[in-house]
């Protein structure tokens, strides 16, 4: 059995071995959300920000990320859509496990902890054609707004 100590410290060392490391910004990202007709806003750091209309008067914000991650010949494009808020760093335990639960019930994407916000996250391919980007900007939208609803009584932060 190992000692609780090292099965906590072991994801983070696992995570900066296995990790990769970032590429330059992507301008053919632009191009792509520019051809799929989507109205943006690039934030400081690059990254193209997106607020869509969902069921109910509801909004959810959406997040594609410019830079590139990689892995031997994998190259990753990441989507995120923020969907709760812990009041400090650390999740409720309740919220956590839901969390856990509904990313194994997910077809595309998992759930992530961003400081202190829970992100969908989906990777796809940096080379992904506009209907995949478009698939995974639309799953990460619907799964974020229903969390957002169910964690949060109903309340539309994002």
């Amino acid at each position: 059995m190992r000692p609780i100590k090292a099965l906590l410290a072991a994801p983070l060392v696992c995570g900066a071995l296995l990790c990769g490391t970032a590429q330059a910004e992507d301008a053919s990202i632009e191009r792509q959300l520019d051809a799929l007709g989507y109205n943006y806003d690039v934030d400081e750091d690059g990254d193209y920000k997106m607020t869509f209309e969902v069921e109910d008067g509801r909004t959810q914000l959406v997040f594609v990320i410019s830079k590139v991650e990689s892995y031997g010949k994998h190259k990753v494009r990441e989507v995120w859509a923020p969907a709760y808020r812990a009041e400090d760093s650390d999740f409720p335990t309740l919220v956590a496990n839901r969390l856990l639960q509904e990313t194994m019930e997910n077809k595309l994407g998992a759930w992530a902890k961003q400081d202190d916000m829970a992100v969908y996250v989906v990777k796809i391919a940096a080379d992904a054609s506009n209907e995949e980007l478009e698939d995974a900007i639309e799953y990460a939208t619907q799964v974020a707004d229903r969390m957002e609803a169910i964690l949060t009584d109903g309340e539309d932060e994002f």
